[in-house]
């Protein structure tokens, strides 16, 4: 769901070998997979408990998960040498999206740059899902295998929103070559290994490689995702989590329009009255994300969109068992599945040092949706530009200094406050239940779609997230403004702080 709030910004791309595995974004663009919240590896998927209380169980359903198949890309990779003992100008740690994106266009510029990772070749994991006009942008729409005209969000039972917003699915295939390709014909490098050091000297930067080769780069970028592998923190980390359980099906039929993506189904009728799961599911709500491709495949997704800490991932595939059962979906094998889980919100890095990061390690994630892949992309050669400008003959920063200059572009005072201001958001969303949630939602998508297209896509900034928040407000029902008013004082209060500090 890199689209909304969640998921779909799931490309950027944490790779999973850094330890996490990040997703789309509707709030949608990364997720990862951290034993903190026991997303368990499939292998030990045996272990999980059953569940008793409904039928067709949990259990019952991952017997149909495939085992783990890692696909790899078929490239013969210009390999780094490193017994030429050359200083390159750029290494950059991490080959998703992000990573990828800014070697490519700083390689375009003539500089040297050399991409490391533990599988360079791997296909990305997890699907994902962003707003066309995203991609469109970025001129990537044959990177999408699949579109839908628009959308829909179930409110609840007897209400639903209608978006005329396209959605598609990143073929993640296509989107890696295509980025791998150019990168070869740059001239970018591969080192097939694990960064486990970096040692910083007054003009350079040794990085140490788990297979004992040392590299040896002008600038060092982080693009390992919520691993935060290299970039450093120095407050405490205590983010909110979206957490979801997705499986890529062949059912019997389901009951979706297949020119629609489902964006959001809060509807809990498919909970019995009475039970536990529906009194968690009322506390912290979960909503089912769907991408049909025909009448018998379809991608489907339970995702509480924040909470703190994280929904286990157990009790969320309980959820959707409940709700496949409920819709009459019965799955006759699953393609994939994926475990997510993303951090959002929480503190920005220490700006600035001297690993420079993009995407989940420099906390680019929406804070109140999750998106990230199709906001680090557009970001890439902001980033890209501005190693080449401040790295090349005019100006011939290094050091500090360097790392200075660009961390200064990525995180300019507007994003800063943009980002506040979206924490604010997740800070109201974390204390909202089922009720609550769905009259928040039911103002928010009848907001003038300048609105809410720019606050899912990052694009507004002050004073337009001003207006964006009275007009969500004067849209709400008055028992939701009252919720807005009890429940937003303090987080209020400390955004209003934080932009304080900043102009100090």
């Amino acid at each position: 769901m890199d689209t909304l709030l969640r998921t779909h910004s799931r490309l950027e791309l944490l790779h999973p070998s850094y330890g996490l595995a990040e997703r789309h974004g509707l709030f949608s663009d990364v997720k990862l997979q951290n034993s903190e919240f026991g997303v368990l590896r499939r292998k030990a998927l045996k272990k999980w408990p059953k569940k008793s209380s409904v039928r067709a169980s949990s259990s019952t359903l991952l017997e149909l998960v495939p085992e783990i198949k890692k696909e790899n890309l078929d490239y013969d990779l210009p390999l780094y040498d490193p017994s030429k003992g050359l200083t390159l100008d750029l290494a950059v740690v991490g080959g998703g999206p992000a990573g990828l994106a800014v070697a490519q266009q700083v390689s375009e510029a003539g500089l040297s740059v050399c991409s490391i990772d533990p599988s360079p070749k791997l296909i990305w994991p997890n699907n994902y899902g962003v707003w066309v006009d995203e991609f469109e942008a970025m001129d990537l729409l044959d990177c999408l295998d699949a579109t839908w005209p628009g959308a829909v969000v179930y409110v609840d039972d007897s209400k639903k929103k209608l978006l005329g917003r396209p959605y598609g699915r990143v073929n993640r295939k296509q989107l890696k070559s295509k980025m791998l390709q150019r990168c070869i014909s740059n001239g970018v490098k591969f080192h097939q290994a694990k960064v486990v050091k970096v040692i910083h000297e007054e003009t350079k930067s040794l990085l140490i490689c788990n297979d004992g080769v040392t590299i040896q780069a002008t600038l060092v970028l982080d693009a390992t995702g919520f691993s935060r592998c290299l970039v450093q923190y120095d407050k405490p980390y205590n983010p909110g989590y979206q957490v979801a359980y997705g499986i890529l099906a062949e059912v019997e039929e389901h009951p979706f329009d297949l020119d629609k993506m489902l964006f959001m189904d809060w509807r809990d009728s498919h909970l019995k009255e009475g039970t536990k799961l529906k009194e968690r599911n009322r506390r912290i709500p979960t909503f089912l994300y769907a991408m049909p491709f025909s009448s018998t495949r379809i991608f489907l997704e339970e995702t509480s969109l924040v909470a703190r800490p994280g929904l286990q991932m157990e009790d969320i595939q309980e959820r959707m068992v409940a709700r496949l059962r409920h819709l009459g979906i019965k799955v006759k094998s699953i393609e994939e599945d994926e475990r997510c889980v993303i951090p959002m919100g929480g503190p920005l890095p220490v700006l600035p040092q001297r690993v420079v990061g993009i995407g989940g390690t420099a906390g680019m994630v929406h804070p109140s949706t999750g998106y990230m892949v199709a906001r680090t992309l557009a970001a890439a050669p902001m980033v890209a530009n501005s190693i080449v400008q401040f790295l090349g003959p005019n100006h011939g920063l290094l050091g500090n200094e360097l790392s200075s200059q660009i961390w200064k572009d990525l995180w300019p005072i507007e994003r800063r406050r943009q980002r506040e201001f979206f924490c604010f958001g997740m800070d109201i969303l974390l204390k909202l239940d089922l009720p609550g949630t769905r009259r928040f939602f039911d103002a928010f998508f009848d907001l003038e779609p300048h609105y809410w297209h720019g606050f899912l896509s990052s694009r507004l900034f002050l004073p337009e997230l001003v207006f964006f928040g009275l007009s969500l407000f004067s849209h709400a029902s008055n028992r939701s403004r009252l919720e807005i008013m009890a429940k937003g004082t303090l987080p209020l209060a400390n955004m209003i702080n934080n932009l304080l500090q900043e102009k100090k």
